[in-house]
């Protein structure tokens, strides 16, 4: 049976903003651009919160184990793609973004097959709160000061998300038992 604790309720709150934020984002007025980044900041909040709680009172469950990564990368591409069509970020980063999402998504199925477990490492973390910010700044890109902090911080998180999807990839392989790989070809 799935465990619906308040970590997972967090987990799925953020999942359920995600119409919302878009509503706001492509309704081109200043107040709907501070409305998207509230519900954004909201959502992004519900990220730390749902697993802080989760450790702190012993409810780490299977369902958030597998939920919480979703809806971290459905609010980020919720997010940066409208972000592409109102022309406040250059689709190529957002294609880097993105691409290093699925890839290390695809590494951690494979690597689960191999019975290695790839944890969030602190780069990832940085990454996300990276997104975050540069997200914000992006939403509210209606002056020169966010403007400018929205490009440096999307190339900040830009590069975090490739070196640390290199990491996820170099601790993938060097944590791989060749008596599994045998043994499973």
């Amino acid at each position: 049976m799935l465990e619906l604790n308040l970590p997972n309720k967090l987990t799925l709150l953020r999942i359920f903003l995600i119409p919302l934020l878009l509503v706001f984002l492509i309704t081109p007025s200043m107040i709907s651009c501070i409305i998207a980044a509230i519900i954004f900041g909201l959502a992004a909040a519900t990220d730390w919160l749902d697993g802080h709680l989760a450790r702190v009172t012993n409810q780490v469950t299977l369902l958030g184990k597998l939920l919480d990564p979703v809806a971290d990368k459905l609010l980020v591409m919720a997010a940066l793609l409208p972000l592409v069509e109102l022309d406040r970020v250059a689709a190529w980063i957002v294609v880097i973004i993105i691409g290093r999402e699925f890839a290390v998504s695809g590494l951690r199925i494979i690597a689960s097959a191999y019975g290695v477990n790839i944890a969030a490492g602190d780069l990832g973390k940085y990454k996300m709160a990276a997104e975050i910010v540069a997200i914000l700044f992006l939403i509210l890109d209606f002056n020169i000061i966010f403007h400018y902090l929205g490009q440096v911080s999307i190339w900040v998180a830009m590069f975090l998300s490739v070196i640390s999807g290199v990491g996820y990839f170099f601790d993938f392989w060097n944590n791989l038992d060749p008596k599994k790989i045998e043994e499973m070809d």
